[in-house]
This record gives C-alpha cells, structure tokens and sequence, in this order.
C-alpha cells in the first residue's frame, strides 16, 4: 500500500505554520488571531475571518465554532457574523485584582529615566494628594530627592494635575474645595479659574506640566495610566531642575512619555486606540 505524504494530503487543521509536521500550537495560534479580529472588528462573518487569515473557510468555521462552545465567541443569528464571547468576561474579570499598577509599571520608569537622565515618578491619587509609589532615579547627581510615599498636593504637581484632569467635574470640586489652593511658589497656581483651564488643556493634550510650582526650579510633566476601564488610575511624570529641562523642549519627550504612559496602561488591560 502506497501512502500519499503530499502537502495536499495533510488535513489543515492538523498541520503546524510550515506545513511540515502535526501539533496543536497552530490550532491555538488561530484561535487567538480570530478573538484578536473579532475584538479589533467588533464583529466578522466566518468569510471575512478566513480571508483576513488566509485559511479556508472549513477552518474558520470550526475555530469559530470551538470558541462559541466555550462561550468565547457568539453568533450574532440576524447578521450571521460572529463577536467576542461573554466567556472572555469571566476571564477577564479575574485580573484587574492581580495587577499591580507600580510593579507592571517599574520597568518602564527605569527605561524612561535611563534614556532622558532625569527623575520619573509614578503617582496614584489618594486622600486629595497624589501619592508616589515608585520612582527611578536619572543617572544625574543632582536627581537625588527620593519622592516615594511623599503626598504632593494636586494643584502644583504634574501628577496631581494629570489626575484632577481625569477625574469628574463634580469630583474634582470636591478634592479642590478641600484642600484650596496654597501658595508653595511664587510660580503655584492659586486661581480656580486658571487651574481649570490648565486641567482643560491637560484633558486635551494628554499631558499636564509644573514650572517651579512645587518648588523653585524644579519642572515636571505628566501623563495618565489607564485601567481596563478607561479610569486613569496613576501618572507618569518627568522631572528635573528648571536650568535644564523644559518639558516642552526636550526633544522626542512627550511623545516618549506618552508612549510609556500607553504600554503602562496596556499592561493594566487598557487597549490602544
């Protein structure tokens, strides 16, 4: 008896990404690349997955049909396109408890500082002040203020702007009418009206900046971590003394640190838009 041991011969479903040998991993491979389009679509028919795939229609349809199984996927009967499961709630739902927003976030800050040479802090909002919970210090020697566990107050702070610019309106006034406005600086901002528009502008461009309003010659910018629902739950600041850095000058930094906040807020289950 002659066996055929052609490619042709081969069923598809069983075949690894080269064609050459059996195994599970392509099957699991491809049932991850269908979620992925189904989440990046928000709905495909069986068709469009196995176009955009480059498999046959029989192997989508059964990948679709194992994923709708466990509930990962369901068929929308009226349009006869496929979306995302209630089964990747449940899943999901089990890891926001687990994350830790300072640990995710750890080997970031170090990159940052590493390339900027200056100081990044990582900041939360807690009891109306913003909080650093983590820091990486720049290889100058000048960045030696060690700001972990410090409460920094909102209104003269980069991080603290970037999470009042976040927060609710009517949130926001109740943290403000708390604390007020103190002068810590000639430089702190101390109008309501002028703050707002600051925090405006921060929501606007992704980012809030301080110049010596903490204290004297010391300049920071921030940007927002965001969680699996969208809420900023921490911010990522740049900071350094008044003669060298200006935000706003430093080449290539708040596009830098933009992107550091988005792969922060990625680990966290925030999606890039």
């Amino acid at each position: 008896m002659v066996v055929d041991r052609s490619p042709a011969a081969v069923p598809e479903a069983v075949t690894d990404l080269d064609g050459s040998s059996p195994g599970g991993v392509q099957s699991v491979d491809r049932a991850i690349t269908v979620l992925e389009i189904l989440a990046r679509t928000g709905g495909a028919g069986v068709s469009e997955i196995a176009e955009e795939m480059g498999v046959h229609k029989s192997t989508a349809s059964r990948l679709l049909s194992a994923l709708d199984a466990r509930d990962m996927a369901q068929q929308d009967h009226e349009r006869g396109k496929y979306q995302l499961g209630f089964g990747i709630l449940r899943l999901a739902s089990s890891i926001p408890g687990r994350l830790n927003v300072g640990a995710e976030a750890r080997p970031f800050l170090r990159a940052l500082a590493e390339k900027f040479q200056e100081t990044v802090n990582l900041a939360v909002l807690r009891s109306n002040f913003a909080v650093n919970v983590d820091q990486a210090m720049g290889p100058s020697t000048l960045a030696t203020s060690d700001w972990v566990g410090s409460l920094t107050p909102v209104h003269a702070t980069s991080s603290g702007k970037m999470l009042l610019a976040c927060l609710d309106t009517a949130e926001r006034g109740r943290i403000l009418k708390e604390t007020g406005l103190p002068a810590l600086t000639a430089s702190t901002v101390t109008s309501r009206p002028a703050l707002e528009k600051q925090l405006i502008a921060a929501a606007a461009d992704g980012y809030a900046t301080s110049y010596s309003e903490l204290e004297i010659g010391l300049n920071a910018v921030a940007v927002p971590v965001r969680d699996h629902r969208g809420i900023a739950i921490a911010a990522v600041s740049i900071s350094g003394p008044a003669f060298r850095f200006d935000p706003k000058k430093a080449p290539g930094l708040l596009a830098e640190l933009k992107e550091t906040g988005q792969l922060i807020s990625e680990k966290m289950g925030h999606p890039r838009r």
